[in-house]
This record gives C-alpha cells, structure tokens and sequence, in this order.
C-alpha cells in the first residue's frame, strides 16, 4: 500500500514500507518474491528521500520500516505523521513496533505530530485523517487510519488496510468527502470461510458499490489484501469491471507473486 501522493504544494509518501507474507500455502518466500522486495525497497526509499511529508497509518512492518530495508534517512527533515502509539493500538504495536520505531527515528524528522482525527494544512493541501478504526472486522489486529489528500478541487482517499471496507466506521469516512480517486484496501477474500466471513464479504462488495456511486469517483483502485489470490475479481463479480488494481492503475501488469508461491516452488 505504499503510495506516493504529489500536489502543487508538496510531496506526501504514505507507508512507505515493504514486507512479505512469511508463510504461504506452508512455504516461506521464494527467492523471486525476495528480489522484488529490495528491487521495490530501494525505489520506495528514492521516492521518500525525495518527499515533505510522511504518514504511518499503523504499525505493521507492510507500512512501516525500522531501517531493515529502507534507510531511515527518510525521515530525516520531514513532517512525519503518525497514527497515535498508544491510544486504539493492539499490545503488539502499543508495546513493541510503535516505540522501537520512535526510537529508531528519534531526531531525525522536522516535526512529528498525532495525527488521528485531525487535519493539517501545507499551502493549499490538506491531509485529514479518520478517527482510528478497525484493521478489518475486528480490533485483533488493532486500528488504522484513513487519509485524504485535498488540493484545490481535488480528493484523493487512502483507506489502509480496512479489509474490505466491511464495516460501517471504515466506509463513512470515505463516503463523507466524496473523493475523485480512492486507494482501497480489499476484502481478505484469501481467508475466506477462516478468518474472514461470507458476511463480511458481502458487507464489503455492498460499500464498495455505494463508493462506486459517489457522484465525484472518478477511478476505484482496490489492492492489498483482495490481490493475495489469483481469481480476485471473481469475488467481486458484480464490481469486477469497475475497479483497477495499483499495477492497473499505473499500467501495469499484475505480479501476485505470493498467490504463485505454490507455482514458484513447482508445486500445484
């Protein structure tokens, strides 16, 4: 979900981080899956190094680095925005991932500020965010927060990992301002029937349509979770056609590498 955001008045590089599924169908990343990792961790770092303004959504290495792969010269004379470390965290990140990254980038960044709930303005930009709400469709794996960028007359959405959006809290706030283009992370249809419901499924197509109808949409991009499986948009069969991938949107081709581990180890 990484995703890089440029107005006339600035350059905002939200999550900048990369990480792979440590397992998958029983096996550990392939070799393939780990080159693409660095290949897009050094462009992910050239383009922070190059950005105003950084926002962490929420404490999973996906969204966050602690210098492993990403140099924390990133930071360095930034604004960094951060979802609030111990306020609607799970233990997980309140105790171990929040602090050791504000350790790790303590003196670097220009300024670092909470950012739930609130709004900041650079120029004529604005970045509001949500209030924190679930990752998916429950707080197990703790809470996120939604981004949206205005410049001029121009919106653009940034859901974090919503899974879905299943839930009535992680669709409002998209549905409430209406954007042009909105970044969405998908069902977890891969879990589908363990840890993620037919009912939750159906919740999600059911907001993603009234998205669809928001009278400014201009391009839907639903990624993330939905993209760790092959037939994707068979899930989403009554949106199918209406949705891009990220890889679509920046015209593309689809590299679900994780979904072809199995194929990657010559297993099938």
């Amino acid at each position: 979900m990484a995703t890089v955001v440029e107005t006339k008045d600035i350059k905002i590089f939200i999550d900048p981080s990369v990480a792979l599924g440590p397992r998958r169908y029983g096996l550990p990343p392939h070799e393939k899956e780990i080159e693409k990792m660095h290949e897009l961790a050094k462009v992910i770092e050239e383009e922070a190094m190059d950005s105003d303004v950084i926002v962490i959504t929420h404490y999973h290495y996906d969204h966050f680095d602690l210098g492993h792969k990403i140099s924390l010269e990133i930071y360095r004379g930034k604004f960094l925005l951060i979802k609030h470390p111990t306020e609607n965290i799970n233990r997980s990140q309140r105790v171990e991932r929040a602090p050791a990254f504000l350790r790790s980038v303590e003196g670097l960044p220009k300024k670092i500020d909470l950012a739930d709930g609130r709004d900041f303005t650079f120029g004529s930009t604005r970045i509001r965010f949500s209030n924190a709400v679930p990752h998916g469709t429950n707080t197990r794996l703790g809470y996120v927060l939604e981004v949206l960028v205005e410049s001029g007359d121009e919106r653009l959405l940034f859901s974090s990992d919503v899974e879905g959006p299943a839930l009535d809290e992680q669709a409002q706030f998209i549905l409430q301002y209406d954007p042009h283009v909105a970044i969405i992370d998908g069902p977890m249809t891969y879990m589908l029937g363990f840890r993620y419901s037919v009912k939750s499924l159906e919740e999600s197509e059911n907001n993603l349509i009234r998205i669809l109808e928001l009278p400014s949409l201009e391009e839907l991009i639903i990624d993330h979770h939905l993209c760790r499986e092959l037939e994707f948009r068979d899930r989403l069969s009554t949106i199918a056609s209406r949705f891009k991938t990220a890889a679509e949107a920046s015209g593309r081709e689809n590299n679900l590498l994780e979904a072809r581990r199995k194929e990657l180890y010559g297993r099938y």
